[in-house]
């Protein structure tokens, strides 16, 4: 049947009235409840995504307070309590940017314990509440108050509605929003979405500290795992290891230095795969491992290398890692200084003088451990120059995603240079100042000097 039959015997279709809907609403009135629906999905909306944007508190409460501007009120607020229970006035964000500025009304307020100001209500949970008037404070011994009020007089505040931060049943501070114009007025109406923006942003300031202790918790695990380096005998030696900056995840970078009972040093940099806790302790248990091989058996590098792989395949057999392996010792009181050392997939040590010549020691080299336990480890041996320094790294040092590997060695030798008179510790420092800032992978490094010529009585390793 077509349609045309199909209706052919029904009633005559009537339009609509233009101006009434079927249910005798408005057409404009729920085109504006459409409209304000709308707006406020599009405000939660821009929230989260300030909120989002970054893990630093501090800078995801400012952005957040501008989406909030003018849209929903003339200036904004927010404050946290810290660890300690004190209230702290995180950011204050005003429409007119000449009204207030980053740090003028912000910092530690006073207790709130016993104030009547409403953002001490606002701790104990009340709200979100509207103040439309603001009465000077009865007690003068009420600092908050007095500060509140004026914060309020000094910004014109008209109408406030003040909120408390919720989260995981605990109150983490207050959110206050203000108008200052008569005819844009905070009303009832606000607070069901002060009240949602609210939750939305102690979520997101208590998923920040979460994640603020996970780094640091991370960061002293990794830490307690590092060795202590020896500070006796004739070498010099320091190390350094920092965090990746854009994660909490523990990593599998390790260092090691420790003197054998013949009096050669030992110096071990290495990277397990992974950036989780499983990456972490089976650094430790890898460095313990090698620890144990090396003080057993006074064999070379390359020897050292094979057994630790034989191990790590029975212990771990789907598991990489690089490493380099070096002793420094020599024959006599007269000798050069000797640097024996096989790397196995690792980056290739940098040879520094103390004239700020520099070269990478490429000697020794084989594939990273956890591949082949059968694979031949070759070791090579290098003459110390006196004064020079040997620094052994990670890769974290000089990769970045967005350069090649050989300008990140190039940047390393240029940093390195001009650094090689400088201190040992001091050399640590500005290499990792000047290579690893803000790079996406945890760093390990540890360098070695030899002493200066004629610099005294020294031990020689038999």
């Amino acid at each position: 049947m077509s349609p045309e039959q199909d209706h052919a015997g029904a009633p005559p279709h009537r339009g609509a009235d233009p101006e009434q809907d079927t249910d005798g609403a408005d057409p404009l009135e729920v085109d504006e409840e459409v409209q304000r629906a709308l707006d406020r999905l599009t405000l939660l909306i821009n929230a989260a995504e300030a909120l989002s944007s970054t893990l630093e508190v501090d800078q995801g409460l400012r952005r957040l307070c501008r989406t909030l501007i003018p849209g929903l009120a003339d200036w904004c607020a927010v404050d946290l309590l810290d660890g300690h229970g004190r209230l702290r006035r995180i950011v204050v964000e005003h429409r007119d940017a000449d009204v207030t500025s980053p740090g003028l009304d912000e910092g530690l307020l006073p207790p709130a314990e016993g104030s009547a100001a409403s953002v001490a209500r606002a701790l104990l949970g009340v709200g979100p509440v509207l103040l439309t008037e603001f009465p000077s404070p009865d007690d003068a011994d009420d600092p908050l108050y007095s500060r509140e009020k004026a914060l309020f007089e000094r910004l014109a505040a008209d109408t406030v509605v003040v909120a408390p931060l919720r989260a995981r049943r605990q109150v983490l501070g207050v959110l206050t929003l203000a108008r200052c114009r008569k005819e844009a007025r905070l009303t009832e109406d606000a607070l069901s979405l002060v009240e949602d923006l609210a939750h939305r942003v102690a979520l997101a300031v208590d998923n920040a500290r979460l994640h603020a202790e996970a780094q640091h918790t991370a960061e002293r695990l990794q830490r307690s795992l590092l060795p202590e380096l020896p500070t006796d005998g004739p070498l010099e030696v320091a190390a350094r290891y920092q965090p990746a900056s854009a994660t909490a995840r523990v990593g599998g970078d390790w260092y090691d230095a420790f003197v054998l009972p013949d009096g050669a040093m030992t110096l071990i940099i290495g990277d397990i795969a992974g950036h989780d806790l499983r990456a972490a302790v089976m650094m430790s248990q890898t460095r313990n491992m090698l620890r144990g091989i090396a003080c057993d058996r006074k064999e070379p590098p390359g020897k050292i290398l094979a057994r630790l792989d034989a191990a790590h395949h029975i212990l771990y057999p789907d598991q990489t890692l690089t490493c380099v392996y070096a002793l420094v010792e020599r024959l006599g009181a007269d000798e050069p200084w000797l640097l024996h050392y096989a790397a196995a997939g690792h980056p290739a040590p940098l040879l520094v003088t103390h004239n700020g010549e520099t070269s990478f020691l490429t000697g020794g080299r084989s594939v990273m451990l956890g591949v082949n336990p059968e694979v031949h480890r070759p070791a090579a041996t290098e003459s110390l120059p006196p004064d020079s320094t040997v620094l052994f790294y990670t890769d974290g040092l000089v990769e970045r995603r967005e350069e090649d590997l050989d300008r990140g060695l190039a940047r390393l030798r240029q940093h390195a240079a001009a650094l090689a008179r400088e201190p040992l510790t001091t050399f640590c420092d500005e290499i990792v100042e000047g290579m690893a800032g803000g790079g996406s992978d945890d760093v390990a490094l540890i360098a070695v000097r030899t002493a200066p010529p004629h610099a005294g009585p020294s031990v020689a390793t038999p």
